[in-house]
């Protein structure tokens, strides 16, 4: 019962994202406004941490199986995209150094902040 409970304020939080993004006119997807929604939650302590934290966890730990239907669109779709499968392995690999680049320079950036805060 923990985990449905748990799982209900996620999918809560989520449906509150799908209606901003229907009521903003912006190119943002209805997650990241749910995301943000949670992190505010959690960050301001409106949403105690362990009231999701084991949903989350379980979440997280079934996170490659969502890619398995995005696998298959693309199996599905390669008809299309065999004239520039070239182009998208680039796209892909270039993205991907990108944002692991950017991600590793902020968590550097935020770790010196807060041990610069402690001591």
């Amino acid at each position: 019962m923990k985990y449905l409970k748990q799982f209900f304020i996620i999918l809560a939080i989520s449906c509150v994202g799908e209606l901003i993004s229907h009521m903003i006119p912006l190119p943002i997807p209805a997650g990241i406004y749910g995301i943000v929604i949670l992190f505010a939650g959690l960050v301001t302590k409106i949403i105690p941490y362990e009231s999701v934290k084991d949903a989350g966890h379980f979440l997280v730990e079934i996170m490659p199986v969502m890619f398995i239907p995005a696998a298959v669109g693309l199996i599905e779709s390669w008809g299309l995209i065999r004239a520039s499968w070239i182009q998208y392995c680039v796209i892909t690999v270039v993205t991907t150094i990108v944002v692991m680049a950017v991600a590793g320079l902020v968590t550097q950036a935020v770790a010196r902040k807060g041990g610069s805060k402690n001591e």
